[in-house]
């Protein structure tokens, strides 16, 4: 069975992942990329790379654009805007929310139909077990191509929305860097004392595992309850408390001579809970205060 044609726009790495992904899966895969020389490699594959972006668009009805950010799709694709009528435009780029609803309008405009997403996986999970993507605009649309999009990573429909998906995926971000930066400032902490970072990833894997179970540790479900019912009860351990023990954790910062910015600020986001009137609550009653800042 013959497969559809995709067009892919930009060939950085997660770009280029993604066209050898839908090349390796049979689709007759047409490329565009500001620098031609990065199409090289796959057009030795196979790959059919575009004279012009205007070529690129004609070869496809599903378009696949992977690039720096948003400025980047008009850039490559404003003096071709003819060629984009009927076309499905799959941006996976990473940009503002409000961007991406700004792009929905600008794919309107030309007669295009703007699917948006954030691709959380990176480039070598492309194509892999556990990558997924996070899709905001017409779910028929993505119904439509979900097929081919899946071989990318599950396709996940958050919303008509197009700058929902950025949000979700922004979340993620979020979550996954200061995750990893409090892991590496932990790290940094005992490294003073002459513990390796091996020495204690162990227990600093447990805690990160623990905490999304059901278990007395699953803080992520106790929190979301709390957060969501909209109540904090303090009952075990009040606010007042953890903020008190997050002046011992900048305090033990400062004594090891490592940087204390991570540190002060949780500590300052904690006392500002407590001065708002959360002193007696619990640790969710930290959300009013990051809700109204």
């Amino acid at each position: 069975m013959t497969k559809s044609p995709v067009t892919v726009i930009g060939l950085g790495p997660m770009g280029a992942a993604m066209a050898a992904t839908f090349l390796g899966n049979g689709h007759p895969t047409t490329l565009w990329n500001r620098t031609a020389a990065k199409a090289e490699s796959l057009v030795a594959k196979g790959a059919t790379l575009a004279a012009t972006p205007a070529d690129a668009l004609a070869a496809s009805d599903l378009i696949v654009v992977s690039q720096t950010d948003y400025a980047a799709m008009y850039d490559s694709l404003d003096d071709a805007a003819d060629a984009l009528k009927g076309r499905v435009v799959v941006n996976l780029s990473s940009g503002s929310p409000d961007e991406l609803r700004r792009a929905g309008e600008w794919a309107s405009r030309h007669g295009a139909d703007l699917l948006t997403g954030g691709v959380m996986a990176p480039p070598q999970g492309i194509g892999e077990p556990g990558a997924y993507v996070f899709y905001s605009g017409q779910e028929a649309i993505l119904d439509r191509h979900r097929g081919t999009l899946s071989e990318l990573g599950d396709a996940t429909f958050v919303g008509s929305d197009p700058g929902l998906s950025m949000l979700y995926y922004q979340a993620q971000l979020y979550l996954f860097w200061s995750t990893l930066a409090a892991y590496m400032h932990s790290v940094a902490l005992l490294g003073t004392a002459g513990v390796s970072a091996e020495q204690f990833r162990p227990f600093a894997a447990t805690t990160v595992r623990d905490l999304g179970t059901d278990g007395p540790m699953g803080f992520l479900k106790i929190l979301t309850e709390m957060i969501d019912a909209g109540v904090h009860p303090g009952d075990d351990h009040t606010l007042r408390m953890q903020a008190v023990g997050a002046d011992h954790v900048v305090e033990a910062a400062r004594e090891a001579g490592i940087d204390t910015a991570g540190p002060l600020a949780l500590r300052d986001l904690f006392w500002r809970a407590v001065d708002a009137g959360h002193g007696s609550d619990g640790l969710s009653s930290v959300i009013e205060v990051i809700r109204r800042s």
